[in-house]
């Protein structure tokens, strides 16, 4: 991806020099690709993921105060990264909303944090990794997911963490349409498979508005290079639900799924960027995920 040099976002804001504390509670944010390393953890442990996010996403951390840290020349190549896609999401976003929908985007904030932070939706952790908050209408990253990403659930390159950050987006695109509120209020009042389910729709469907994204990088701002797309789609991939289970020694248990298999994620990313299209993404009114 052709980033470096680039015009970063205004709406970036960076805690990282700040610290973190160690104490952190999160509840009711989106957890996109960010919840995965606590599912890791809990398959690897062999229980219940919701033991650590609870009903609705709850994630508890205890410990020391804040403490200023000192940023290395990876951190400031991270932030910059993060800033220049976010920026892209913005002048993307912007275009699609006014020629699809007449309508005038409202850009999200981006959180860089190391460590721990606070949010509306409670706190947020390096532990539960990238989500988007509604109450605040922002996104809330530790680039050390990056990291994470890489090594260990196997989707390198910066096209695939660009990938990240646009479906955290596009929580915020779902947010803005009123279609995350509404499925999160049924979410409320059904059982916890019926709930699951509507999870699934809810991550493909931001899948499917990263899809859109990608498109839009490659055709009118022309940053995608070579093998970018495929790194996009091995994301998909390699955060599918089946994959992660597998991955961790169990059995996929689909009753179990929040965020779609790998053939639905994948798949759904790809209807965005062959469409470009937002009601190519209604994934609430398909009985084909």
């Amino acid at each position: 991806m052709d980033w470096r040099g680039r015009r970063g976002s205004r709406n970036i804001e960076d805690r990282r020099a700040t610290g973190g504390g160690r104490s952190a509670a999160r509840a009711g944010g989106i957890g996109g690709a960010g919840a995965i390393v606590v599912v890791l953890i809990a398959l690897f442990l062999g229980i219940d993921p919701s033991q650590l996010l609870g009903p609705d996403g709850l994630q508890t951390q205890t410990g020391g105060p804040s403490t200023p840290v000192e940023l290395t020349a990876e951190d400031r190549a991270e932030g910059e990264f993060v800033s220049v896609v976010l920026a892209d999401t913005e002048e993307i976003w912007t275009r699609v909303f006014k020629t699809q929908l007449g309508r005038t985007y409202r850009p999200a904030t981006l959180v860089l944090f190391k460590d721990a932070t606070r949010s509306a939706c409670g706190g947020a952790s390096e532990a539960t990794g990238p989500f988007y908050c509604p109450p605040d209408r922002k996104v809330y990253l530790d680039t050390a997911f990056f990291t994470t990403l890489h090594r260990q659930l196997g989707a390198g390159g910066d096209f695939a963490a660009a990938y990240v950050v646009a479906h955290e987006i596009g929580h915020h695109i779902q947010n803005e349409l009123g279609i995350l509120g509404e499925a999160n209020r049924i979410r409320q009042q059904v059982s916890q498979a019926e709930s699951n389910a509507i999870s699934v729709r809810i991550e493909l469907q931001a899948d499917c508005l990263s899809g859109i994204w990608a498109r839009e990088a490659s055709e009118t701002l022309g940053v995608v290079e070579r093998g970018d797309l495929e790194e996009a789609v091995n994301a998909a991939r390699q955060i599918g639900d089946d994959t992660l289970q597998r991955n961790a020694g169990q059995r996929p248990m689909p009753h179990t799924f929040t965020h779609g298999t790998s053939e639905q994620r994948s798949r759904w990313f790809m209807i965005g960027l062959q469409s470009g299209q937002l009601d190519a993404c209604d994934t609430f009114q398909t009985d084909d995920l």
